[in-house]
Formats: C-alpha cells, structure tokens, sequence
C-alpha cells in the first residue's frame, strides 16, 4: 500500500513543484543585453564573452531549481540586512528618491553596454571609525566557509570578483552621487548558516577600477570584432574551467 502521507513523498513533490516554477520564471526573464559591472572581476576574459553575447550554456549547466533558492534567499537576506541598518540609525537609500518603487541605484556607459545596479547608498548613519558619507554598500550572502575567509582575510585577498565590483562602482557612481568614490564602501557579508555579519571598510581602489574599466572596453572590442580572447588556463581541467558553464563550447574551438 502506498503511504500517501510519507514526509519524503510530500517533499519530494513540493519541491518538485516550487523547483518547476523557478526554472520557468528564470527562463522566462530577459537575459541582460550588457556586460555586468559586478561581473568584470571575473577570472575569465572569454568567459565575460560568452556571457555578453549570451552563448548558450552547455547541457545541463543552465541553473537547476536549487541553486535559484538559494539565489533567492540570498536577495531576502539583503533585504533583511537593508531593515537592520536602517533600524541601527543608518540612512540607507537602494532606490532614488527614497521610494521603493524608485529605480534601482546604477549606471550605464559606453552607449548603455556597460552598466551596474548597486545595493544602496549611505547618506547618512552613526559615528562609525574611518566612515564618511555617502558611501556606498555592497551587500553579499556566503555559506559558513567562505564567510569565515572573507571576514579572516578581507574582501581584495577573499573575493577580488567583489572587490574589483566595488571599485568599478565606486568610479561610475561617483558622478551621480558625488563624493562617493572619496569615501570607502561599507561592505557586508552574511552568513547564511549562522546569521554573523562581517562589516568591512573598503577605500576607493582606482587603479583596480582602471584596469577594470580597460577590461571591459578590451571584451567589448574584442566581441565586436569576432575575436575570442585568450582563456584563463590552459588546460580544461583548470578549477575555473571545470566549473564553466561554456567549458565543452570553449574546449572545442580554436584558441
């Protein structure tokens, strides 16, 4: 007899269902037509390519339901961290205007090719050591272990993907909001295991955020001219390769 009432059946189905969904509405959305400032601090100069003319992926390496969960509860948890700093005294915007259904804090250059959304700015908030205002803030979730890397070493040595993100958005931000690229970036981690945070003064890193920029207009010429730029290894057994959603479409053409 079947046990209609089993846990696991239930959950197995449940899950079977929200996981359907998500996969739905993720492949439903438009993808980006631009090249992610948050996105330039990435190892991998083909791979950013490949990304920016939305190569399709490999079999079987478009994102499966779980890993959209936790994309989603990662967003709830900046949400959730946005109400603590603003109950702490900070003066937080992450919309222009102040109104929720403002536009999302960004910019856009080189003809809207090359934009970026940030997490929100500090106008304002309690005497902090070394903070001045408007700062920016960047807001990330991580797993147990990598949390207890980035809050050790600090976001440059951790997480340069998110530390070459800030710089980036440091220097395009800083004509629409004067002044924060003179100030460090307040940048938060959130452990999503255990609820610690990790708060980390950042100072504005131009020559990262020149470099970064050069990048971009490097990817965005070399696209237009139909040439593929050099990979991050050269071997595709390479950490960075075998966890490449284009690693069978890259291995197989001509370098």
């Amino acid at each position: 007899m079947l046990d209609f009432n089993s846990r696991s059946q239930t959950s197995a189905h449940v899950n079977a269902a929200i996981d359907a969904a998500l996969v739905a509405a993720n492949q439903a959305t438009p993808p980006r037509s631009y090249l992610g400032g948050s996105r330039l601090g990435h190892a991998c100069e083909r791979a950013l390519q490949f990304e920016f003319v939305k190569a399709p992926k490999d079999e079987g390496a478009d994102f499966d339901g779980r890993l959209l969960r936790i994309f989603g509860i990662g967003h709830a948890l900046e949400d959730v961290a946005v109400a603590w700093l603003r109950g702490a005294g900070f003066d937080l915007y992450t919309r222009r205007g102040g109104s929720e259904h403002g536009d999302q804090f960004g910019f856009s250059v080189a003809g809207g090719r090359i934009r970026g959304h940030v997490d929100g700015v500090f106008a304002g908030g309690p005497t902090i050591p070394g903070m001045a205002f408007p700062a920016l803030w960047e807001c990330k979730t991580m797993n147990a272990k990598a949390w207890r890397e980035t809050s050790s070493k600090g976001v440059a040595v951790a997480k340069p993907i998110y530390a070459a993100q800030i710089a980036v958005y440091q220097a395009y931000m800083d004509a629409s909001v004067p002044g924060v690229a003179d100030n460090p970036a307040l940048f938060t981690a959130i452990n999503k295991d255990t609820a610690e945070l990790h708060h980390e003064l950042v100072p504005f890193n131009a020559e990262l955020a020149q470099r970064m920029s050069d990048r971009a207009v490097r990817i965005l010429a070399a696209t237009d001219a139909g040439e593929l730029l050099p990979r991050v290894a050269n071997q595709a057994d390479h950490f960075e390769c075998r966890f490449c959603p284009w690693a069978k479409r890259c291995w197989v053409q001509p370098a």
